[in-house]
């Protein structure tokens, strides 16, 4: 049987986007200009058929989601949220402005907590300890929908997306830093049957985003 596709995209900006915050696991709606762009991210796959559709359980992954399927027309598919595809939890930095927090801890120790593929966040959790979670959904729940030929929407946040996109795109621990899920984009990947990569297109809606 023919693979069905993944479809990734990124949530839009939300409430604490908007004004530079760590959001992590905290719950925020998407600002009117996340709504339009979720809307144009939706255009740009109208044309691609799909079949089922996943989110996590947080607001703002949820509202980019139902944006996009209701530009596309296609707003009764089956859908499925789960706290697997949740943001990174921010721990302690949760709330806190980012761009305060650069000037606070040096451009370089910033970079790092934000893009490294294990460094510590206080009481919070690493890009691997979210690939530990995203990972076994995507493998057990997601994956075996795409080798029964069916073209599958996930809407996730920037270090879930960044987790999976390490695995599909079999990124190393060292080059995943330089990966980031950009607003407005997305890829509609052809996968084997293991996950990986085989073709990957990228859509875009430009974005502007403080974050």
């Amino acid at each position: 049987m023919e693979m069905g596709k993944l479809i990734l995209a990124r949530h839009h900006e939300s409430e604490w986007n908007k004004l530079g915050l760590w959001t992590g696991r905290r719950d925020r709606h998407l600002t009117e200009y996340g709504f339009q762009k979720s809307a144009e991210m939706g255009e740009l796959i109208r044309d691609i058929r799909i079949d089922r559709a996943f989110a996590s359980m947080q607001v703002r992954s949820i509202e980019t989601l139902s944006s996009m399927l209701e530009a596309t027309g296609r707003s009764n598919i089956p859908e499925e949220h789960s706290a697997a595809l949740d943001e990174r939890d921010y721990g302690d930095y949760t709330g806190k402005d980012k761009w305060a927090m650069q000037k606070l801890i040096g451009e370089e120790r910033w970079d790092n907590l934000r893009r490294e593929w294990d460094c510590p966040i206080p009481n919070g959790e690493t890009l691997k300890m979210v690939s530990e979670r995203v990972l076994p959904y995507f493998l057990e729940t997601v994956l075996p929908h795409i080798r029964k030929g069916e073209n599958v929407l996930v809407v996730a946040h920037g270090n879930s997306c960044r987790a999976l996109i390490k695995y599909i795109e079999k990124i190393s621990d060292e080059d995943i830093k330089d990966v980031e899920m950009p607003f407005g984009a997305v890829y509609v990947y052809d996968l084997d049957k293991a996950g990986h990569m085989t073709k990957k297109q990228t859509l875009s809606a430009p974005s502007d985003v403080n974050a």
